[in-house]
């Protein structure tokens, strides 16, 4: 979920130098951000190392079957998100070698709304278990990811019969209004029948590299009807200013469970930010908290758990979930026991929340 390394801990030694002082919340002092979704499940799709998700492989994230072979709706909101296409070509700052130029844009417009795959299999598999198990009771909300216009690219392409050079404000803003119109309009035309388009997602984790540009293209998101959403990395420059620069959710990431020194403390710190500027949390696991694989961390992914439940996140905040490339298709292709009951409590916080 979150940048390399090396961009973090540089951008972690700039912020005591370039974090203003603290700004009014969105959410009075010592409360969590709510919103529309309560459990929006991060979903990585485009780049062409990432699986298709077709119907098969989405559907353990609409619903979970238990250990006793019951099935309830699970993640009521989807996030669609990329930084790179795995050809060399970075959608972010601090992913690869290359930055993506129109061609790459297009190209992943096209995965993204492929038929059969992503979007269209979401829709598919919500339909299908609307006959088996009727009306969840709320609408699948879907956000987008808007791509990155990286400062100072001259090689962008073609828009309106000119070149566009992004060391200008005007042409940055002039590509990511045709890349939301490409979202928007195509969303529309897709006629998904339970999917609504809530709002789209800024890819890059801080405010290091962009110069506060998500602030310029918040108003023309707005002007869409949508929402524009943010999931710095723990303490990112720029985390605490988020309602400033014109998003309308932000969610904190604690980054625990990827690392073994970073202590159980992370938690009460990443909470108590988040707490401080009116943020929401979000859930971090991925594919090596499986049972079956040496040297797991199983025991991180617990460690989210009781920390949420200490800290009374599952009950007051919004979530969001990064469950690394599939872990949800990983669990229920590795039925181990340990599998399965982490599985199974894992969906029953997220279902319980619903209810």
């Amino acid at each position: 979920m979150f940048k390399p390394l090396s961009a973090i801990l540089s951008a972690v030694a700039l912020s005591a130098v370039m974090l203003p002082a603290n700004l009014a919340a969105a959410q009075p002092a010592g409360e969590f951000a709510r919103c529309e979704i309560s459990d929006l499940a991060l979903i990585y799709q485009g780049a062409s190392h990432r699986i298709d998700w077709t119907a098969d492989e989405i559907e353990p994230y609409v619903v979970h079957r238990f250990s006793d072979g019951t099935e309830d709706w699970l993640f009521d909101g989807f996030l669609f998100l990329e930084f790179k296409d795995a050809q060399g070509n970075q959608y972010s700052p601090g992913y690869d070698t290359r930055n993506a130029r129109r061609a790459e844009w297009q190209w992943y417009l096209d995965r993204l709304f492929e038929p059969g795959k992503s979007l269209s299999a979401l829709d598919r598999v919500i339909s299908r278990k609307k006959k088996e198990l009727g009306d969840p009771g709320f609408r699948h909300r879907v956000v987008l990811t808007v791509m990155v216009p990286l400062n100072n690219q001259k090689d962008w392409g073609m828009l309106d019969d000119r070149p566009l050079d992004f060391s200008k404000t005007e042409d940055q803003l002039a590509a990511s209004k045709w890349f939301i119109d490409q979202l928007t309009e195509r969303f529309e035309k897709a006629g998904y029948e339970n999917l609504d388009l809530w709002g789209l997602y800024w890819i890059d984790e801080d405010m290091v590299a962009t110069n506060d540009f998500p602030k310029k293209i918040s108003p023309y998101i707005h002007e869409q009807g949508l929402k524009f959403v943010w999931i710095p990395y723990f303490n990112a420059p720029g985390h605490e200013r988020w309602r400033d620069l014109g998003f309308d959710i932000a969610y904190h990431q604690p980054n625990y469970f990827f690392s073994r020194w970073v202590p159980k403390e992370r938690f009460d710190q990443s909470i108590d930010e988040a707490l401080k500027y009116g943020m929401a949390m979000e859930f971090e696991t991925d594919e090596l908290a499986q049972s079956q694989i040496p040297n797991n961390t199983r025991d991180r992914m617990i460690d989210y758990i009781e920390a949420f439940q200490r800290r009374g996140v599952f009950e007051k905040s919004a979530l969001a979930y990064y469950t690394g490339h599939h872990l949800l298709l990983d669990f229920l292709r590795n039925p181990t026991p340990e599998n399965r009951e982490l599985a199974d409590r894992f969906a029953r916080l997220i279902i319980n929340r619903h209810k």
